[in-house]
């Protein structure tokens, strides 16, 4: 296992290598550069901008430089822990980031454990009922869910709570309670907020979730030592836990990475209908303005975390199944 874990680790550092040199190469691609984005933005406030103001703007940020320098230098910064200098916060990137990660992450988190936490039950229900009402009632929910954009979902919960039960959703509290100490009042309105995002986030995972756990449970049911256990006399509880559903969780284990990708790559889009302070609507405002350090680091970011639910896929997987091999 020590040694599976090592070469695991060892694949990751190479992967996050060519993420962050590919990232920067399709920033890179993008026409145009933040001076010119800058200089539009004077120009349209009446400033008179020529172009050798331009390329003072380009000189001063370093863009003037071949990208593989530019590259170069960045992956040795971050390297050392600093991200660069974000040009439209005129911060530094690390801590532009860091204020809006944490909400980001425990927005992820939530949604896979609520996906999982749902999936699975419901995934194991509708196998072992298969073909009556409710398992064609779950088969219609998952199929409505996977068939609803987020974005969507996010406006018509949106109209609902505010027209029809007066809750101010959008932010992360209701206006007032912003700069007041956190207190078991503030921690409810919080958790208010945050549901529907969680709830829009996870809908289409959970549904795709509950098919696939259906289909592994399926499949584990029709074999011959399911027969041969209840023959022996075992209590239905008992089989399904100790043997079908332990094998079915294989496939829901192995997509624990991809789900983290899939909360995250959705997470702008609802970010800007429900107005919240995270990464989404950040990362997409750096991708308009050019701002290459801040969205190649926060790309760099999104792919570490897929990389890490991979590798924590792979351990689920040697655990959960004796047959599967560390060579």
């Amino acid at each position: 296992m020590t040694r599976f874990l090592l070469h695991r680790l060892g694949y990751m550092a190479l992967t996050l290598l060519l993420v962050s040199f590919v990232s920067f190469l399709i920033i890179q691609a993008a026409p145009g550069d933040y001076a010119e984005i800058y200089a539009a933005k004077k120009a349209a406030t009446g400033a008179i901008i020529t172009q050798a103001n331009i390329d003072a703007v380009r000189r001063e940020l370093g863009l003037d430089r071949p990208w593989l320098v530019q590259y170069g230098s960045w992956l040795w910064n971050a390297l050392h822990g600093d991200f660069g200098y974000s040009w439209a916060w005129r911060r530094p990137v690390g801590e532009v980031i860091a204020e809006r990660l944490p909400l980001t992450l425990l927005i992820a988190f939530t949604t896979l454990f609520f996906m999982y936490a749902v999936s699975i039950p419901v995934g194991i229900y509708s196998a072992v009922h298969r073909y009556t009402a409710g398992d064609y009632a779950v088969a219609t929910l998952g199929y409505v869910g996977l068939a609803i954009p987020n974005f969507l979902l996010a406006l018509v919960l949106l109209y609902l709570a505010q027209q029809h039960f007066g809750w101010s959703v959008g932010g992360l509290y209701t206006p007032g309670l912003e700069k007041q100490p956190m207190s078991w009042a503030k921690f409810k309105d919080l958790a208010a907020h945050l549901s529907i995002p969680v709830f829009v986030l996870a809908t289409s995972g959970t549904a795709y979730l509950t098919r696939a756990m259906r289909a592994a449970m399926l499949d584990e049911l029709d074999r011959m030592y399911v027969l041969s256990a209840k023959a022996s006399g075992l209590s239905p509880l008992m089989l399904l836990v100790r043997y079908p559903v332990r094998l079915a969780l294989n496939p829901i284990a192995a997509t624990l990475g991809w789900r983290l990708t899939y909360v995250i790559s959705g997470a702008p889009i609802v970010g800007f209908v429900l107005a919240l302070p995270d990464t989404g609507p950040l990362f997409l405002n750096a991708l308009l303005n050019q701002d290459m350090l801040l969205a190649g680091a926060m790309i760099f970011i999104f792919c570490a975390l897929t990389v890490i639910g991979t590798f924590v896929s792979d351990v689920l997987l040697a655990l959960l199944d004796p047959r599967i091999r560390l060579e």
